[in-house]
């Protein structure tokens, strides 16, 4: 398997890396174009595309497909053969599951560049374009439709096809979606951003969902919210800094072709992420198994029979509907949805609040990039509450916290508590809760539902943060922003719900063997 770069046979990894291959073809095709408006500024709009133009999509087209056929699992009807992982929380951290989650924040960060270039290259596309906010604000909320619908697609491929094969499908087409800095029309850029979109979104909630079922139990608290952390704190700093280096010379653009270079990393790097042994496991698939965890120093021992045995496989129904799991699916998509609309509706609204009130635009910034400071401590601190103390109150504390401050920003905007004159109370106590809940609510699911449906149910409550987003760009594209303290008090509602479900029926996760799960 490894002279085949993790490929179960020599035809799925030709096809793959033939198809990965076309698709770089088809980006590089773009580029004349591109570089042929250097001395316009790299101003596009009003161009009709040329012939290497329409091939290269053509080429793209068919690249994913060939890609995703390589990537597709062989020997479906072999007998399903059921072994025991040596008990996870006896083995030690070995350098495989470093590696491991060196390349998994790589991806993350590479990830989530994604949606945070979208702040980055609004301004220069209102210029180029000659269009209202209003309008502008379709390509961020094509961008969130686009990761609500991957997530959902992406993680039931997951638990059909595996946990590897949807986040390499989705590098091929972060890659293939780099086109979007080339497109000269409006329209196309939307409709682009959707599939970038739609490819970001996959690989979030399957990473988690991998990763939960390859660390050790005692390592796997603090191994999935840092990885997380990092990816989410690297992927908005990268986002800034390159930014900076490169709109100067390059025009907003480059920052839609930076998916060509980063999703080439991924593909790059593709050899050190293999399939989930429990996955491989679950699906029938022993000897690949076999290979996963001897490179992770684990071992397996056969068992006569499997109590978690839940039919043939792949024939699982979906995470909301799997009984058992409504109350936990219910609080985790509550609380998705409200965090969704915290960061893609009240951080984002605050600085034009905080203008309204006679403060000018720098010293708005200013408050608000003072507060950004709390972000990357809380990922650390909740990674360390999360392994060494408990799952689900770190998670039911970060809500409590992000619910607090939207009733400061409720208290502040009635006016009824003076020390909440000055916005930086409200505002670093939304930054930290809503940087803890997204920090640990997909582990938390990750390490809530049963192999088959793992991928499903973390893709469902990553797909339900981006939900609360498209709602409140959906506003914004309406010219329907609510009043602030409204907005809040809307919003505490659900996020104070979602509180009481996890304090009722949430799950303690700390240290507990997933194992356990496919036998409730």
């Amino acid at each position: 398997m490894s002279g085949l770069f993790f490929f179960a046979e020599r035809r799925n990894a030709l096809a793959f890396w033939l198809g990965s291959a076309v698709v770089a073809v088809g980006v590089l095709l773009h580029l004349p174009m591109l570089w042929m408006a250097r001395e316009m500024g790299f101003v596009l709009a009003g161009m009709p595309m040329d012939a290497g133009m329409l091939w290269g999509m053509a080429l793209i087209v068919a690249g994913i497909g060939l890609a995703g056929y390589g990537l597709l699992p062989t020997g479906a009807d072999r007998p399903r053969i059921y072994e025991t992982i040596a008990p996870p929380e006896d083995a030690p951290l070995a350098r495989a599951h470093w590696i491991l989650m060196a390349v998994l924040s790589a991806a993350l960060v590479i990830d989530i560049m994604k949606p945070a270039s979208l702040g980055f290259v609004t301004p220069g596309m209102r210029v180029e374009y000659g269009i209202r906010p209003a309008t502008a604000a379709l390509l961020p909320f094509s961008a969130l439709l686009g990761t609500a619908v991957g997530s959902i697609v992406w993680g039931a491929l997951a638990d059909i096809y595996g946990r590897r094969a949807a986040i390499l499908l989705s590098s091929v087409m972060f890659i293939g979606t780099s086109i979007c800095g080339s497109m000269p029309s409006l329209e196309w850029n939307i409709a682009m951003c959707f599939l970038m979109g739609a490819a970001a979104g996959g690989m979030l909630p399957v990473t988690y969902a991998l990763l939960a079922e390859i660390m050790p139990t005692r390592h796997r608290g603090w191994s999935l919210v840092l990885v997380g952390g990092v990816g989410a704190v690297g992927g908005y700093l990268a986002s800034s800094v390159l930014s900076a280096l490169l709109q100067p010379f390059f025009g907003w653009r480059i920052m839609w072709f930076l998916n060509f270079p980063t999703g080439l990393i991924l593909i790059a790097l593709s050899p050190l992420i293999p399939e989930s042994a429990r996955f491989l496991q679950q699906m029938g698939r022993a000897a690949e198994a076999r290979l996963v965890l001897a490179r992770f120093g684990a071992v397996v021992a056969a068992a006569p029979d499997n109590p978690g045995d839940a039919g043939p496989a792949g024939r699982t129904p979906l995470p909301p509907i799997v009984p058992g799991y409504f109350g936990t699916t219910a609080a985790l998509t509550l609380a998705a949805l409200a965090w969704g609309f915290v960061n893609f509706g009240v951080l984002l609204w605050l600085p034009g609040s905080l203008v309204a009130e006679g403060r000018s635009v720098g010293l708005a910034s200013t408050i608000i990039a003072k507060s950004t400071l709390f972000a990357a401590p809380t990922v650390v601190a909740v990674a360390w509450f999360y392994s060494r103390w408990s799952t689900k109150w770190s998670l039911a504390t970060m809500i409590a916290i992000m619910t607090l401050g939207l009733m400061a920003v409720l208290a502040r905007g009635l006016g009824t508590l003076s020390i909440l004159s000055d916005p930086i109370l409200p505002l670093v106590l939304l930054i930290v809760g809503s940087t803890g809940v997204i920090s640990i609510i997909l582990p938390y699911t990750a390490e809530n539902y049963p192999i088959r449906s793992r991928g499903r149910a973390t893709g469902w409550v990553a797909a339900s943060s981006k939900l609360g987003g498209l709602i409140a760009q959906g506003l914004s594209v309406l010219a329907l922003v609510p009043v602030l303290d409204i907005a809040a008090l809307t919003i505490a509602v659900p996020a104070a719900l979602s509180l009481l479900l996890i304090a009722i029926l949430g799950r303690e996760t700390r240290n507990r063997d997933l194992r356990e799960l496919e036998v409730l």
